[in-house]
């Protein structure tokens, strides 16, 4: 979202240059190349994600009393001529690893589960994906729970009110999008233990050099798609 609009904002003042609105395009263009200019330089990118990244602190020692970890789905690619972890996308696989590493700290006393549709085009559910990367991961078939229809967080969470019967959970996820997904499972009645992953942002380690960087730029479009999806969250009650 930052991109194409700061990129609108400099076509904006383009073409009023062309119009010969000399002023005024002058301003437009300055402001949209400003624009481009902060959202994609990195201590400025971290200072917009890390609230939303740190509202939950690392969930470092699974709860003893957990019956269920619920690794939400992402996305992937189906390639059978690559290996799983090709195809599956590497925030994912964050996600899993995350879950299997709270899994076997249970000592296998709780359920992995693992969502997720097939997509548009793709002909594996993500769940399904998730499921053969956590067996080649040494996870025992039994002890997984698939959700392969859910389309979205929401759907993710109505599936989890059925399967857990509010026992209690760990809810893994990105760091980013994990308070609007604990806000989705609230809506449910859940209350999971939040177990936020992927962890993007920084204010230790600011890269002050970092200018019309890529990687900053991602972390602004994301904190914007968040504050949005929050603000659509409230729009609708949640």
């Amino acid at each position: 979202m930052p991109l194409p609009l700061g990129i609108l904002i400099i076509t904006l003042g383009l073409w009023l240059l062309y119009q010969n609105k000399t002023k005024a395009g002058r301003r437009v263009v300055l402001f949209g190349l400003g624009w481009l200019f902060l959202l994609s330089y990195d201590p400025f990118a971290n200072l917009l994600l890390y609230p939303i990244e740190h509202r939950y602190p690392a969930l470092l020692q699974a709860p003893k009393d957990t019956r269920y970890i619920y690794v939400l789905g992402y996305g992937h690619n189906t390639d059978k001529k690559l290996s799983l972890t090709s195809q599956i996308d590497p925030e994912a696989v964050v996600r899993l690893t995350e879950g299997i590493r709270l899994y076997r700290a249970l000592e296998g006393k709780a359920k992995l589960i693992v969502s997720g549709y097939s997509g548009i085009s793709d002909p594996t559910p993500h769940a399904v994906m998730q499921q053969k990367l956590a067996i080649a991961l040494g996870i025992p078939k039994s002890a997984l729970i698939l959700v392969p229809t859910a389309t979205d967080t929401e759907d993710e969470a109505k599936a989890a009110e059925k399967i857990t019967l509010s026992k209690p959970m760990v809810l893994v996820s990105s760091a980013y999008h994990l308070p609007r997904a604990i806000g989705w499972f609230q809506k449910e009645g859940l209350h999971p233990y939040p177990a936020p992953t992927y962890h993007l942002s920084s204010l230790t380690h600011p890269h002050y050099f970092e200018i019309f960087s890529a990687n900053a730029l991602k972390k602004s479009t994301i904190a914007f798609h968040e504050y949005f999806g929050m603000l659509w969250q409230k729009i609708k009650g949640v």
